[in-house]
């Protein structure tokens, strides 16, 4: 079975918007480059050569993965609008922990409640526009 692991883009600020993840999330990278770091990294500005080229955070069985989109190169995004990372916690008290921390100065569109399908699901927006999706099914414990 294919697993799915989310791709985020960010305009530059892929690095803190990845170590606020971590912090949330716990763990280390497997993976973090710099374009510096890349075979064309010399013909690049000192500003994009410092931005990451790929970074890979693990969480549960899956991969948070990001890199930074180079205005420079005509990479342009539509942030935030077109990707939800879906979280399947493994307990009630995880689903609160991540909940809280990714909501952390962001926006809840749907506080973590008891749903008609019979987990508890919430749904909120990042501080870096992520839109996030938490669903604990306690029934399936």
């Amino acid at each position: 079975m294919a697993k799915i692991d989310p791709y985020l883009n960010f305009l530059g600020n892929t690095e803190e918007a990845f170590n606020f993840y971590k912090s949330v999330f716990g763990g280390e990278f497997v993976f973090l480059q710099r374009f510096k770091d890349t075979p064309h990294g010399d013909s690049m500005s000192p500003e994009d050569k410092e931005r990451i080229m790929h970074v890979a955070l693990p969480i549960g069985g899956n991969l948070l993965m990001g890199t930074d989109a180079l205005e420079s190169a005509g990479q342009k995004l539509n942030f935030g609008d077109n990707i939800s990372v879906a979280i399947t916690p493994d307990s009630m008290e995880e689903a609160h922990k991540l909940f809280n921390g990714l909501g952390e100065g962001g926006n809840v569109q749907m506080p973590l409640e008891k749903m008609f399908w019979g987990a508890w699901f919430g749904m909120l927006v990042d501080k870096f526009g992520v839109q996030w999706m938490v669903n604990y099914d306690d029934s399936q414990k």
